[in-house]
Order: C-alpha cells, then structure tokens, then sequence
C-alpha cells in the first residue's frame, strides 16, 4: 500500500464528511449529489484494493450488504411512551403536577416538535457508533446497526469528546418531499406504494437490503441523551448544545420556556406552522428542563411524569366514501377523487380527498360506500390510505375507470410504462381550460385576473381555444360576459397587454412543454435567447447544455418540431408577443450576465442569497451551488466560508455585494 493512497483515503473520508455537515448541519451544499457520489465512489474502490484502510467511522460503512435478520436489543433504560394532553387544560394540570413534585423549587420547561416518525436509540463508544436500536416495545428492539449507518445524519464518529459511552435517543423519519418521490418510483416500477411518511420510514429501517434502506434517504433528529442509566446534563437544554457540536442535526424548532404561558404560545405558534415543515408533526413535547427533577418525578408504569405530549387535532379520520369523481388537467391526466361523506380533520371540514390514479384504486381495494381512513399531510386535499374492510355490509359497489374522457368523451390512453391515464383530445376542453390557468399564472405571463370563472366562459362560449386566443380578444367581449362589467373588462385587456412584454422565459414557462419548469426555462433563455435559435436546436446541443439531460432535450425536441406547436408560437409573434430574452437599454443581450454562473456565499446585507439568485438569472446569468473551474464569479457576503477559499484557489473573480449591486446597475 503506497503513501499515497492512504493520504487520499483520509483526504477522502475528511472531505465527505465536510460535505455531509454542510448539507445537514449547514443547509449550504457545495457540490451536487452526483459530485459527492463520486467521491464516495472512490473511497469504496480504494477500501475494496485496500480493506486495512477501512475505518469504522469511514462513509463507506454507511452501506453494507444483506443481513439474514434482526437480532434483540435490550434497553437498559426502557424507552417509554409519553402521556399525551389534547387541550391546553391537559396541560395545566401536568403543569400543576410538576409545581406540587417541585415542592417550591424553581424549573422550567424544554418545548421541542413531536416528529411523527420512529424512534431509534444509538450507542456510542470512544466516539463511535457501534449499536443502534429501534423501540420496539420499549423495553427491547431490534438492533439495526447497518440501517442506521445509512442515515447520512447520524454521525459514525462524535465530533465532540466525552469520557464515558453516550446513548443518543432520536426520531428517525422521511422527509415529506422524499416520500413523494419513494411513492413515484415505486408506482412507476409496479411496487405496492406506502400510504405514508411514517409508514415508510418504519418499513425501510427494517429491511434487510441497507443498500435499499440508504436509497430511501431516511433523516434523523435528536432528542435526548444518557451516559450509562443517568442524564448527561444538569439541563435537558443543554443536551442539545452538545449534540449539535457532536455534529447531528438538531432540529432547530424548540424553546426553553420559562413557564406554562411560553409553552402555550409555542405550541400555538408551531400549529399555525405546521404544514411549512418538510416533515410531519403530530404535536409538541413539553418536558421539564433540570434533569435532576426528571430523575426524582420518576414515572408510572407506562410514562415519566416530567414530560407530556401535546397532541393536534387528528390528521386522519374515517369516513365514507360515497362517490368517485374524475378530474382532467391541463395534459389530458384522468385524476380520481373521493367525494366523502363531509368529516372534521385538522380543524376543517373535508368531503374530498385525493385517489390518485386508477393503481391507487385497485392497490386499496376500494368501493363505493366503503368505510375509509384519510388523512391530510402536506397536501391541498387529504389522500385515502386505507379501506375499512370489517365495516363493509355487503352494499358496496366496484368502481369501473372509464375509458373515455368524462369532459369531452375521447377515447383515453395509459401508455405502457406510466401509471397515468390521459385524454387522447388535443382540444378537450378540460385541457383548454387548464392551459389557459397555467399560462395566466404568477410564474409564467402574469394575467392578473384572468382566473377559473372568467377562463370557464371563454372556453365554454367558444371565444377561446388556446393561449394565442387570449391576444384577439377585446373589450366588448370581455364585458358582455358574466360578472364582468367595463371597467373589469378593462383591467383584463390591459393585463393581457403587459403581458406581451414578459420576455421569453416566461412564455417557455406558460408553453406547459413536458419536464420544463421555471429553473429549465431560465436555463433555455440564458443559452439561446430567442425563441427562433431554440426552435431550430438539434438535440446534440440541447443535451449539451449544462442540467439538461437526455430526457429533457428529447421533450425539448419534440414540442418545437411539432407542426402545430409551431403555428401557436408563430400566432403568439404576429400577436406582438416577445418571444426573446430581455435586452438592456443599449438594445443587446446582457453581456455581463448571459451565459455566466454565479456561486453565492456568506451572508448578504441587502437581500437574501434567493433573493440575490433571481436578480442574477433574471439577467441571463446561472446560479451554481458549487465552485468550480467553469465558475465565472463567486459573490461573497459576510462569514463566506470555504467557497470562497476554493474560488481564490482556482482564480475566480470575487465580487462583494457592493461589486454584484454595481453590476446589476450597469445597463
């Protein structure tokens, strides 16, 4: 083994970790998740020619092979349940029982976020993780070693020294947005799909593939901490500044309450947030702060008396499901929806919810007046996660898909490969309809006013027929429509003017071509510029352009070499619509930005790093998060870290705030 080759190992391992803290702890990635697979690529081939560089914290060992199953894990401190409070009466009384333990002396409390996930409990020695385990039932789980390496999250190694073996209690669970696309993937292979976040973190962490386990991206959070059977801190508060300098992602929601009224107030505030975070929650925990009062309360048979959880209302109810519906969008999709017997869920009353697509239906095995379970996590509308078959009585009825279009009775399609069923009408009206709202919106033409009612009566009337229709319309038309009067109409016409001079980003966007959404129609008009130069694009060049890959050129291709996409872009020209990106006062391209990528580092003054993004795309210019040797600029704030080290290393041009302002102003 050579010098070398060790140096690069550890060179490796430092510079995986790095990236994993900047990605969890810091929210500030700076490569790609191709980029940082690469690197751990190389690691694994250089562990594999070398296995006694293996390491036991090593990211290699984040995914290992198949285990033949799971052996018992006995807790030495059972992990018990939590009582759980309902109203804010529940909590008065756990704050009077609190009061009456003290007997006089002085605590307060510790408000953290009730993650809906599972709980995993982990053990360090000398720094090291060597045994995670689930809860099981408290007093004994499963050892899952293996899978929890694999949460990126959980750190192998303890960033901060402490003498004696810790025990770090967490809740392991999937992010909301990666579960969607767990539930695509698994649709699209076939596979039975979970009805559930929790579900579904619950189900990976017990497999026996970790490298499965690993791809479903499971996320963890703290929560408490032991050293042997005691507490590791005088205060629960100030575990969680150790688990953040040992290097796992606290969740930063919690709060150190002084009395019942502060728990109160952030209980509430969080339940107005609660459909912002990535992730679900089912209430609030609230425990007493000063371990010391937690070891005396002690507990009873199922709960320690110095914590309680308080629960929000049910994100989940059953009902009956009375009917079936089918809505068509804007690209002819055939979207089933349970109309349900109207139940209270979350504070609000529901009478529909969401069933997808016709393999939704056949994997719940649902009827028509079956009894059902729904539940509202994240989503506009709820979703049905399961029938109720104990309380069927023999009065349900099957439900048939239908094989034509509802809207404008077409034949319908479900291409081979796809889980969605589509209207084959070109001009259903459904589709018009739903063009038209996509092509008004905020992110595309910007058509004040022109919503679902106004957009129902110009399809319905026939006065419109696609989105170049829009720009033949006048005021007297308008007018004579239903709950429109002159000056309304007036509004409209003048909306639908403006939005001629939008430029072609927004039109690429409005266009409602497969797979490209804000971010590629950016990218599409900082490289061509004019509609016409993408048009005649081959699809060697559209793949070459940086993010586009093979699949989005080929829909890129497709839509411009459509006859009648054509057309509608040579009506929407004759129109007066600019179909070019924006030009500065000199009449040119914006030299200083077209085709330059920006990194953004540090904190800014006068605007949000976001913020800072739209300006620079808004002006031709691409936003990397990493630095690199293509890199043309790196704009440093305040506290720029290691980008910053990188672009002077590679010879990038730093600009401060000031320089980026500067070159926003120039013309």
């Amino acid at each position: 083994m050579s010098v070398d080759v060790k140096k690069e190992a550890e060179s490796l391992r430092a510079e995986i970790e790095r990236h994993n803290r900047l990605y969890y702890e810091e929210s500030d990635p700076e490569i790609s998740d191709s980029e940082f697979d690469a690197l751990l690529a190389r690691l694994v081939e250089i562990e594999k020619e070398n296995p006694d560089l293996v390491t036991p914290d090593s990211p290699t060992q984040r995914v290992g092979g198949k285990a033949d199953g799971f052996a018992t894990f006995f807790h030495k401190v059972p992990m018990m349940s939590l009582d759980n409070s309902y109203n804010i009466e529940d909590l008065k009384k756990f704050d009077e029982r609190c009061f009456k333990l003290a007997d006089g002396r002085d605590f307060d409390y510790v408000a953290e976020l009730k993650i809906d996930g599972l709980s995993l409990s982990l053990h360090y020695e000398g720094g090291i993780l060597v045994t995670a385990a689930t809860r099981g039932d408290g007093t004994s789980g499963d050892e899952v070693t293996q899978n929890a390496k694999t949460i990126r999250s959980v750190p192998l190694k303890l960033k901060a020294a402490f003498s004696r073996p810790l025990e770090v209690r967490g809740e392991a669970f999937i992010a909301r947005s990666v579960f969607k696309e767990i539930n695509r993937e698994l649709a699209e292979k076939g596979g039975k799909t979970f009805a559930n976040p929790r579900n579904s973190a619950s189900g990976t962490i017990r497999m026996l593939d970790s490298a499965v386990v690993a791809s479903r991206r499971l996320d963890f959070f703290p929560y408490d901490l032991l050293t042997g059977n005691e507490k590791a801190f005088e205060t629960h508060w100030e575990n969680f500044a150790f688990l953040e300098k040992a290097g796992f992602n606290v969740n930063p929601n919690r709060a150190l309450c002084k009395d019942l009224d502060k728990v109160i107030d952030f209980c509430e505030r969080i339940e107005s947030r609660r459909e912002e975070f990535d992730y679900d929650i089912d209430g609030v925990v609230v425990k007493v702060n000063q371990t010391s009062l937690q070891e005396e309360f002690g507990a009873t048979s199922k709960a320690p008396r110095w914590a309680i959880a308080y629960k929000y209302p049910a994100m989940q109810a059953t009902t009956v499901l009375a009917d079936i519906s089918i809505q068509v969008g804007r690209t002819g999709a055939l979207t089933p929806v349970a109309i349900l017997e109207p139940v209270l869920l979350a504070g609000t009353t529901v009478s529909r919810a969401s069933l997808h697509n016709q393999d939704e239906i056949e994997r719940l095995g649902v009827k028509i007046g079956d009894t059902v379970l729904i539940e509202k996590s994240g989503e506009i509308i709820p979703q049905v996660l399961k029938v109720i078959v104990s309380k069927r009585d023999g009065s349900e009825r099957s439900y048939e898909f239908p094989t034509r279009c509802p809207v404008c009775d077409w034949e319908v399609m479900r291409p081979e490969g796809e889980v969605v069923t589509r209207c084959t009408n070109p001009s259903c009206p459904a589709k018009v309809k739903g063009r038209l709202a996509y092509f008004a919106d905020r992110k595309a033409m910007d058509i004040e006013g022109l919503g679902e009612i106004l957009i129902e009566q110009l399809v319905e009337r026939g006065l419109v027929s696609d989105v170049a229709d829009l720009y033949s319309l006048d005021l007297k038309t308008i007018a004579d429509l239903d709950r429109m009067a002159e000056k309304s109409a007036g509004n409209i016409i003048r909306q639908i003017e403006a939005s001629k001079e939008r430029g072609l980003q927004k039109v690429l966007f409005g266009m409602d071509i497969r797979h490209i959404g804000e971010r590629y129609s950016k990218i599409l008009t900082t490289h061509f510029g004019s509609i016409d130069a993408l048009m005649t694009a081959e699809i060697e060049e559209l793949e070459q352009i940086p993010d586009i890959g093979a699949k989005v050129a080929q829909s890129i291709f497709d839509f411009f070499r459509s006859g009648q996409n054509r057309q509608l872009i040579e009506r929407l020209r004759a129109s007066g619509v600019s179909l070019e990106a924006p030009r500065s006062s000199a009449g040119t391209f914006d030299q200083a930005f077209a085709g330059k990528t920006f990194v953004l580092t540090g904190k800014l003054e006068s605007m949000t790093r976001s913020d800072a993004g739209r300006l620079i795309e808004d002006r031709g210019g691409r936003v990397a998060s990493s630095v690199s040797k293509n890199t043309d600029f790196v704009v440093a704030g305040e506290k720029a870290g290691s980008k910053l080290k990188k672009a002077r290393e590679l010879g990038v041009t730093v600009l401060s705030e000031n320089g980026l302002s500067e070159l926003l102003k120039s013309p």
